[in-house]
C-alpha cells in the first residue's frame, strides 16, 4: 500500500511554530514514528508553502497510490482550485487538521475541500495524521 502525506504552507514549521497550538515534534521525527508503525505501508511525505505546488504534486501522484493525506493548512479555506484537484484524482484523500478548527476564529470553521474528501480528522494534535494513514488502511482492505 502507497500512501502519500502532504502538508501545507506553514506546516514545514512544526515544532517552531506556535507549539501550544501545533505541539513541539517536527513533522519529520513524526514521520519516523508513523513508518515504524506501518512498515508494510509506503508513506511519503510533500510539503509546500505554495498552491500549484500542492497541485502538481497530488495531480502526478494522485492517480498510482492507494490514498493521500492532505492537511493543506490555511488553503483549506481558501482554495477552490486544491477542491477540484482532489475531485480529479482517483486516490481518495483524507482532510487532516493538527488542532480542532472548530474551536479556533471563524474563518477556520469552513474548508473549501471537505466535500471532495474521503472524510476529514481534526483535533487530535499528530495523532490526527495516524487516524488518517488507519482510516485509508481500512478503506482500502474493504474495496
Amino acid at each position: 500500500m502507497k500512501i502519500l502525506i502532504v502538508n501545507g504552507p506553514n506546516l514545514n514549521l512544526l515544532g517552531v511554530r506556535e507549539p501550544d497550538i501545533y505541539g513541539h515534534c517536527s513533522f519529520e521525527d513524526y514521520l519516523e514514528q508513523l513508518r515504524a508503525l506501518y512498515p508494510a505501508v509506503e508513506i511519503t511525505y510533500y510539503q509546500s508553502n505554495i498552491e500549484g505546488e500542492l497541485i502538481n504534486r497530488l495531480q502526478h501522484d494522485g492517480f498510482s497510490i492507494d490514498g493521500v493525506v492532505l492537511n493543506a493548512g490555511a488553503y483549506t479555506h481558501t482554495s477552490i482550485a486544491l477542491h477540484d484537484c482532489i475531485l480529479s484524482i482517483t486516490a481518495p484523500v483524507v482532510e487532516v487538521h493538527i488542532s480542532n478548527v472548530h474551536q479556533r476564529e471563524e474563518f477556520r470553521h469552513h474548508s473549501m475541500i471537505s466535500a471532495a474528501c474521503k472524510g476529514v480528522i481534526a483535533g487530535f494534535e499528530l495523532d490526527s495524521y495516524r487516524l488518517a494513514v488507519e482510516a485509508l488502511i481500512h478503506q482500502n482492505s474493504h474495496d
